[in-house]
């Protein structure tokens, strides 16, 4: 298959069934930062106007699907972005949801905090019974970020959003796929191939047609994504100073049940 393009830490080929297969490439659990996330939104933009490409497939090839933002250990503040970064990332994720042609999200590992927003960014999702689904946030002692406070209710419910929310645990394959988080369970070893097949089915159709009623079914969600991160943005701000946050970051590198002392 032809390579396209040159990403940072994104690796793209299209095949003659018109799907275009984009790998994330940053590590054993592809932590993302504000290049990577540009550079992936900067793909999705090119496929946008590649006409042999017709639907995507978004994989990774580490042994999670995403880890999100790294924390570096000590810090209550994301790898290389601060104030200011941590809002540019977020229009990052705004250009995400804003690419024309389908996705189908292939999760083969653990897809946490951001990295289940990116997730979501999708229009399908396939995983295997060994994927994980967490937003971790609370129990890092921050708020949902990535658009999540809007996509993931719109997808899973309310209810689900908030058990997902209030107690950051992480949800299993099965789970996930009885909650609506994923559309389709296989078996580990035919996780790529059935996605694949997946991203083929939506390729097949005319491909002026799914746009123009992938653009029908998703009008504003552009939009909505903007005005929740806003929020998230804002509130993430003040709780990145707070010692919880502080706590919490340290929990989670050091592998333990954070203390909270709600301050």
């Amino acid at each position: 298959m032809p390579k396209f393009g040159e990403y940072v830490s994104i690796n793209v080929t299209i095949d003659d069934d018109h799907v275009a297969t984009v790998e994330m490439d940053n590590g054993e659990l592809n932590y993302f930062d504000l290049e990577m996330l540009s550079s992936l939104a900067d793909c999705f933009e090119d496929l946008d106007k590649e006409p042999s490409c017709r639907s995507l497939l978004l994989t990774s090839a580490g042994r999670a699907f995403s880890a999100g933002a790294n924390f570096p250990t000590g810090t209550s503040t994301p790898k290389g972005l601060n104030k200011k970064g941590r809002g540019h990332l977020y229009d990052e994720a705004v250009r995400l949801f804003s690419n024309k042609k389908p996705i189908v999200a292939a999760i083969n590992g653990a897809a946490i905090g951001g990295g289940l927003g990116l997730t979501i960014v999708a229009d399908f999702r396939v995983a295997c019974p060994e994927a994980r689904f967490a937003a971790n946030f609370t129990r890092l002692g921050i708020h949902p970020g990535f658009g999540l406070s809007y996509t993931l209710p719109k997808l899973i419910g309310q209810q689900n959003a908030y058990d997902m929310f209030y107690t950051g645990r992480r949800v299993k394959g099965e789970e996930a796929k009885t909650m609506g988080l994923v559309d389709r369970l296989v078996p580990k070893e035919d996780l790529l191939k059935e996605a694949r097949a997946f991203a083929k089915e939506l390729a097949i159709s005319a491909p002026l047609a799914v746009v123009s009623v992938r653009e029908t079914m998703r009008a504003g969600l552009p939009q909505e994504v903007k005005k929740a991160t806003d929020r998230e943005l804002k509130e993430q701000n003040w709780l990145f100073k707070t010692e919880d946050a502080k706590e919490g970051v340290l929990a989670t590198s050091d592998r333990r049940t954070p203390s909270f002392a709600g301050k």
